[in-house]
């Protein structure tokens, strides 16, 4: 299989402690032709310095002078994208060896745009914490708005029939409003049911605090999409709904 460039996005806040084992878990790839595009957030510990000594050419450092969230620092990455497929990691999770080469290979042997893969679920120090996130298969726009089953970590598309989609300025749920776009220029998304990554669950997670963000979500729908009172309310309660049980709690 011919190997084209793939372009890996991450965006890092004060990950010194952990993006070590996401570089090795990037340079154990089976499929070697990428680069990392990497966006430090301001960061206030050493993440910069330990990024720096990995001296690989593959990797793209940009720097932010001020702290301007995820959401800006993807789209920064994604202005100086040089691959045709695009997929991301956060700067404390983990791919397995294969993740990049099966994804690829499925998008090209099943002419696909989108694709994603199951994804295990650990703690910080990487010990099972909940069961794998099974990947649904052919996730289109009208399914997407009941929630975001399309996990960062294990997409990816193919920027060639896509495009480059940047991240809409909705805080704290970007990526939804990333996918629910994308999903407006094509059929769906597929699914790859093999956990293909790890996802490390932290304790003090923003996106695990579900009555926190469940306002910006409500905002996703209301204010991102223009919808009505009833149906971004419809919505935010069946988002809501899934949350409980993507994390065990019905």
């Amino acid at each position: 299989m011919e190997m084209e460039l793939v372009s890996i996005i991450t965006p890092c806040y004060n990950s010194e402690k952990y993006i070590t084992e996401t570089y090795q878990s990037i340079k154990n790839q089976s499929y070697t032709n990428w680069e990392w595009i990497i966006v430090d957030d301001y960061s206030r510990d050493n993440s910069v310095l330990v990024i720096r000594s990995f001296n690989d050419e593959r990797i793209k450092l940009f720097v932010q002078e001020n702290n301007q969230g995820a959401a800006n620092a993807r789209n920064l990455a994604l202005s100086n994208v040089s691959g045709r497929y695009i997929t991301f990691i956060d700067s404390d999770d983990l791919w397995l060896p294969n993740f990049l080469e099966t994804t690829i290979h499925y998008l090209k042997n099943n002419n696909e745009n989108l694709v994603y893969t199951s994804y295990k679920r650990v703690d910080e120090n990487l010990k099972p914490l909940l069961k794998d996130f099974i990947a649904i298969d052919k996730v289109d726009y009208g399914r997407i708005l009941y929630n975001c089953p399309i996990p960062m970590l294990t997409s990816v598309y193919d920027s060639s029939v896509i495009g480059i989609i940047k991240f809409p300025q909705v805080e704290l749920r970007e990526d939804h409003a990333m996918w629910i776009e994308l999903l407006k220029k094509i059929k769906y998304a597929r699914a790859i049911e093999e956990s293909l990554a790890i996802y490390r669950i932290r304790e003090n997670s923003v996106s695990r605090n579900k009555f926190n963000i469940a306002l910006k979500q409500y905002n996703v729908y209301r204010k991102f999409l223009k919808m009505n009172f009833l149906n971004s309310a419809y919505y935010t309660f069946f988002w809501a709904l899934n949350g409980l049980k993507k994390y065990g709690k019905l």
